[in-house]
């Protein structure tokens, strides 16, 4: 509890004396200066009750302090809320658009291997390899609504989101998520979209990167997948390895692209109870399933032409 006296804030504990009922208590604990912002910060994000806040905001700290902290406490981005959407009308225009129009104008070639891989229902975790920006666009192609059925959400990195790329990611089912530092939010809303039984893409090397070879995986897709599963264990999530390989690595016009879709790995078969080692486990049989995919890639050529979809 905390108590004003003498110009002074104390915190008051249970060793106190009372010599009688008139007799004042006797305060152990060391007084806190009244415009400590540190002191005020403390004993309020702490929850102790303090005085009254009329009475702090007249006299003990300046209005917009006041107001920072009890009124309209900072937002930060770990802490800020995070949720992704799909537009009604943006959806439907740019995904024919680039099916149709795009992709087969600026590449020559593409051809997809393994759709029969995609799950038909359930959770699905996406992870293709990061080569592009075209990645983007391509895995939509690949596995997207005219093949299963659902639309794609995308787990991007932070710097991503911005601009006009930004604005048109936020409305196609894409989130933000700071690769350096995790926000909780962002874990949050990856595994609540894992519950409600969607599909979303998580690029598991976290960046782009031109050189053919498959670079080191982050544990977060890892650690993000066995989470939802431990917490729904009937959802059985999925994880399906896709390898993008570009004829050019610097992917200019009329460039070929060759996707292949790998075999999904069961989730819910890598949880034994240890945590990091389960991460560790699922990580390392994911890198391997890359892999398998790159080195098939390295001996293939794409020369499959570019056959536009029957359906949206």
């Amino acid at each position: 509890m905390v108590v004003f006296q003498s110009g002074h804030l104390f915190h008051r504990s249970s060793s106190i004396e009372t010599a009688s009922e008139d007799s004042q208590p006797r305060i152990i604990d060391e007084p806190i200066p009244l415009h400590s912002d540190d002191a005020w910060s403390d004993l309020v994000r702490q929850g102790i009750p303090a005085i009254a806040p009329r009475f702090a905001r007249r006299f003990l700290m300046p209005r917009n302090r006041f107001s920072q902290i009890f009124l309209h406490p900072p937002r930060t981005a770990r802490n800020a809320t995070v949720s992704s959407r799909l537009s009604p009308w943006l959806v439907p225009i740019v995904y024919p658009l680039g099916h149709r129009i795009v992709l087969p104008t600026y590449f020559s070639h593409i051809e997809v291997l393994g759709r029969e891989h995609l799950p038909a229902s359930g959770p699905v975790i996406l992870a293709p390899t990061h080569r592009s920006r075209w990645d983007a666009i391509l895995v939509p192609f690949a596995a997207g609504k005219h093949v299963t059925g659902r639309h794609l959400r995308f787990m991007v990195t932070a710097d991503e989101v911005t601009g006009v790329q930004g604005w048109f990611i936020k409305r196609l089912g894409g989130f933000p998520i700071d690769t350096k530092r995790p926000g909780i939010a962002s874990l949050r809303h990856g595994i609540e979209l894992l519950e409600a039984g969607e599909m979303l893409v998580i690029f598991p090397e976290g960046n782009i990167f031109r050189e053919p070879h498959i670079h080191p995986l982050k544990p977060g897709l890892a650690r993000l997948a066995l989470q939802a599963e431990t917490l729904k264990p009937e959802s059985n999530i999925h994880i399906v390895p896709i390898h993008l390989q570009y004829s050019d690595p610097q992917v200019p016009c009329r460039t070929a692209v060759r996707i292949e879709i790998g075999q999904p790995l069961s989730v819910k078969s890598y949880i034994t109870g240890h945590t990091k080692q389960d991460a560790r486990s699922l990580t390392a049989d994911l890198t391997q399933s890359l892999q398998k995919l790159n080195d098939r890639a390295s001996g293939c050529t794409a020369e499959a032409s570019y056959t536009a979809p029957q359906h949206f």
